[in-house]
C-alpha cells in the first residue's frame, strides 16, 4: 500500500472542523460522522464500508483524523466522550495541503519519539500504526476488537441471551427471549420504565453477523413491520454493522423509529455496565504536551 492510500483518512481534517463548528463547536463522535457525510453529500458506498473487524471504515477514519487535530492542538481532549474545538481550532480552515502537512508533521515527530528513551512509550492504541507508517484503515479498529469476535463466537441462542442480559443490565425489566423458529423476527422483548408512570413494551432482534455482513433496509423494514401492534420501541442488536439506507430507515419520518446497536455502540454498552469485562485503565501519551519540552536547549 501506498502512503498516498495509507493517509487517506487526512481528507477529513478540513470537513471535521466544518462539522464541529455547524454543530456549536462541540459534539459525539457519531454526530461529527454524520454532519461531516451530510455536509460533503457522500455515497452510501463510502459510508457503507468496513474493516476487518466489521467496525465502520468511515466512523474509524474520522476518528483518526480527530487524533491528529487533538496533538495540533486544535481540538480539545480533555472531555471523554465529547470532541469539542479548541480557540485555534474554532479559527482554522484547513485545505487538503495543509492537511498533508499536518499529518507529515506529526509522523516524524512520533518516529522521533519512539526513538526518544526519556519520553514515557507510547501506547500502542493511539499511534503505533503511524509510527510504522501503516494505514489506520488496516488497523482493527479504534474500539477493542476482541468482544465483538468473542460475541460472534457464540451460537445464536448464546447471542440472544447475551442480548438479554445486557438489556436488564441497561435498566430494562421483564425481559425475556422469545421461542426460536415462532418468533415472528422477533427475539425477544422486556419493557422500559421511564418513570412511574410511563413505561414502553420493546422488542429487539439479534443479529450475530460475521465481519463484511451489513444489516440492510429492507431488514430494518421488516422488523418494523414485525413491531407495529405488538410494541412502542424496537432494537436490533448486530455485531456488525447498518448500511446506509438501514440508517435512514430506521429513523424515516412518519414511521416509528428503530434504535440502532452496532459493533462499536456495543461494545461501549458491554463497557458502561462492565457485562462480562474486567476494568482496566490505559493511559495515552499527550504528544503535544511533551513536543514543547523538545525544544528546550540544554544550559551550556
Amino acid at each position: 500500500m501506498n502512503k498516498k492510500q495509507s493517509a487517506e483518512f487526512v481528507k477529513w481534517f478540513g470537513p471535521l472542523l466544518d462539522a464541529l463548528r455547524d454543530l456549536g463547536d462541540s459534539g459525539k463522535p457519531r454526530e461529527v460522522s454524520t454532519r461531516i457525510a451530510t455536509n460533503l453529500n457522500l455515497s452510501d458506498e463510502i459510508l457503507d464500508q468496513t474493516l476487518k473487524s466489521g467496525s465502520n471504515r468511515f466512523h474509524n477514519q474520522v476518528a483518526w483524523a480527530r487524533q491528529y487535530l487533538v496533538w495540533e492542538g486544535l481540538l480539545d481532549a480533555s472531555k471523554y466522550g465529547t470532541w469539542k474545538l479548541t480557540d485555534a481550532g474554532r479559527k482554522a480552515h484547513i485545505s487538503s495541503d495543509a492537511a498533508k502537512v499536518i499529518f507529515r508533521k506529526w509522523v516524524a515527530i512520533n518516529q522521533a519519539n519512539r526513538k526518544d528513551k526519556e519520553l514515557p512509550p507510547v501506547s500502542e492504541k493511539t499511534i503505533v500504526e503511524i509510527i510504522n507508517e501503516v494505514s489506520p484503515e488496516n488497523s482493527e479498529s479504534t474500539e477493542t476488537p476482541d468482544l465483538i469476535n468473542v460475541l460472534r463466537g457464540l451460537s445464536p441462542e448464546g447471542f440472544e441471551k447475551i442480548c438479554r442480559e445486557l438489556l436488564r443490565e441497561s435498566g430494562f425489566e421483564n425481559v425475556e427471549v422469545t421461542a426460536r423458529g415462532a418468533d415472528g423476527g422477533i427475539d425477544g422483548f422486556g419493557t422500559l420504565e421511564i418513570n412511574p408512570f410511563v413505561s414502553f413494551r420493546v422488542i429487539f432482534q439479534c443479529k450475530r453477523y460475521k465481519e463484511g455482513n451489513t444489516v440492510s433496509r429492507a431488514q430494518v423494514g421488516d422488523f418494523r413491520n414485525a413491531m407495529i401492534g405488538r410494541a412502542e420501541k424496537g432494537i436490533i442488536i448486530t455485531t456488525s454493522t447498518f448500511s446506509n439506507a438501514a440508517i435512514q430507515e430506521a429513523n424515516r419520518d412518519g414511521a416509528p423509529k428503530i434504535e440502532l446497536v452496532d459493533a462499536d455502540k456495543l461494545v461501549e454498552m458491554f463497557e458502561k455496565v462492565e457485562l462480562g469485562l474486567i476494568k482496566r485503565i490505559v493511559y495515552d501519551v499527550n504528544i503535544s504536551f511533551f513536543e514543547k519540552y523538545r525544544q528546550e536547549q540544554q544550559p551550556q
